[in-house]
Formats: structure tokens, C-alpha cells, sequence
């Protein structure tokens, strides 16, 4: 009896000291180092914000975190109604724009009241 439960000990041990080892020299299986606590990888610029800016936003993942292709898919659907924004606004003020310039005849030619028939 005394013999199986040393067994079982030593496995333990042997099993911790493996685990220990695999941890310290692979690390945690993450491609990133573990961010200090209260920063974050997702940026976004001030004003305005395009769909290539939203297509490179990077999240941090957690254990209890969401699934990454449902963020990918929202983000990406942003990202297009922004673009598709983007462009009307630009449409809009290059019509504007082309409105304004054919309304600009140049000044008003007076009329003489003496020539009037």
C-alpha cells in the first residue's frame, strides 16, 4: 500500500515538474506577450474613422471572451457601412461642389431704367 500511494506521489511530482518546465519555456501558448493590466491593443483614430481602420481593430482575448468570427463579421459589416458612407458623403460634396460652380454666372448685369422700351 505504502508503495502504490509513493507512486502516485512521485507521478505527481513528476508530472508538476514537466508541466512547469513546458510553461516557462513555451509560455502559454499565446503568439503575443500577456498585456499589462488596464491596456489594450484596440486602436481607433479620433475622427474619422474608415473601414480599413475598423478592419484592423485587434481585440484582446480572454478565456470568457467572445467568439473572434462573430467579431470578425460584425467588424467587417461596420467596416463596409463606413466605407459605403464615406463614399455618398464624398459623392455629395463633389455634387454640391459642381451645383455651386454652375450657379456662379459672375455679377448681375444692370440694366439702364433710361433704356427701357
Amino acid at each position: 500500500m505504502v508503495t502504490i500511494v509513493l507512486y502516485v506521489l512521485g507521478l505527481i511530482l513528476v508530472v508538476a515538474v514537466v508541466f512547469a518546465v513546458v510553461w516557462f519555456v513555451f509560455g502559454r501558448g499565446e503568439d503575443l506577450p500577456p498585456l499589462q493590466k488596464g491596456t489594450t491593443l484596440t486602436r481607433l483614430p479620433r475622427v474619422g474613422i474608415t473601414g480599413d481602420d475598423a478592419r484592423a481593430l485587434v481585440f484582446q482575448q480572454v478565456t470568457r471572451g467572445y467568439k473572434a468570427q462573430e467579431v470578425d463579421w460584425a467588424v467587417e459589416k461596420l467596416a463596409r457601412e463606413i466605407d459605403d458612407l464615406r463614399a455618398v458623403v464624398h459623392d455629395l460634396t463633389v455634387r454640391a461642389a459642381e451645383d455651386e460652380a454652375a450657379a456662379d454666372t459672375g455679377p448681375i448685369p444692370l440694366v439702364d431704367p433710361s433704356r427701357r422700351q
